[in-house]
């Protein structure tokens, strides 16, 4: 509750209300137009949804459940109290999938089903999509927090230049990306032939439970190492 406060009170938590909010507004604007078919809707969920949306709102709730903590010192209490880092590092990840969920998720279902209802699943399949995507994006992303000052910077490289820019010239690129995966479960919950992925779901699966395995093993293991007097 104390990180759920945090977060939602920072001016932060305004781009967690925003950028949901541009979704719904583009959604309902292109309800209105009658540009709403199963092609406008399957673009517009995946390139702002999940190739936008998503990575964003991870990047600010990941970092920011556990990134302040550490570069302002107050991560020193914690440190001095007798709390397994497991609990710590579990405990802001909860957090943060929470946010996802609520900021991610749910206006990408909302957006969905303004604009064409549940149509070959299409909109269910997308929120669960993004759901399954963001667990993995907000694990990776807390450890970024944990285990480097320049996380924002990092995430930011990475959702924006290597999935974004070089997975549009790179395949190799583009299978290797959280988004990718998050996509291929959409595709294989949906049955309509505008959503397709570089990556079977086969592969997807053990990609995202891996990723977000050894991102949360990467932050306890660090959170282990670091002493009272580097936190300060």
């Amino acid at each position: 509750m104390i990180t759920f406060r945090s977060m939602l009170g920072r001016r932060r938590a305004l781009l967690l209300l925003v950028l949901p909010a541009v979704l719904l507004m583009l959604a309902g604007a292109l309800r209105m137009i009658g540009e709403n078919d199963l092609e406008v809707t399957a673009n517009v969920l995946q390139r702002f949804g999940v190739a936008t949306l998503l990575p964003l709102l991870a990047l600010i709730a990941g970092t920011g459940v556990i990134g302040p903590e550490i570069d302002d010192g107050q991560i020193m209490y914690v440190l001095t109290k007798p709390i397994p880092r497991q609990v710590v590092v579990l405990t802001k990840l909860a957090v943060a999938i929470v946010l996802v969920s609520l900021f991610a998720a749910v206006p990408t279902l909302l957006a969905g089903l303004v604009m064409a209802g549940t149509t070959e699943m299409m909109t269910p399949a997308f929120a669960v999509g993004v759901l399954a995507g963001g667990v993995a994006y907000s694990a990776v992303f807390v450890a970024l927090a944990v285990v480097s000052r320049n996380a924002v910077t990092i995430g930011l490289l990475y959702a924006l230049v290597w999935e974004s820019l070089l997975g549009n010239f790179a395949p190799g690129a583009k299978s290797a990306s959280i988004q990718q995966w998050a996509v291929s479960v959409t595709d294989a919950l949906t049955g309509t032939s505008y959503v397709t992925s570089t990556v079977a779901l086969g592969v997807a699966l053990p990609l995202l439970a891996l990723t977000t395995l050894a991102a949360a093993l990467l932050a306890v293991v660090r959170l282990r190492s670091l002493s009272v007097a580097s936190a300060e």
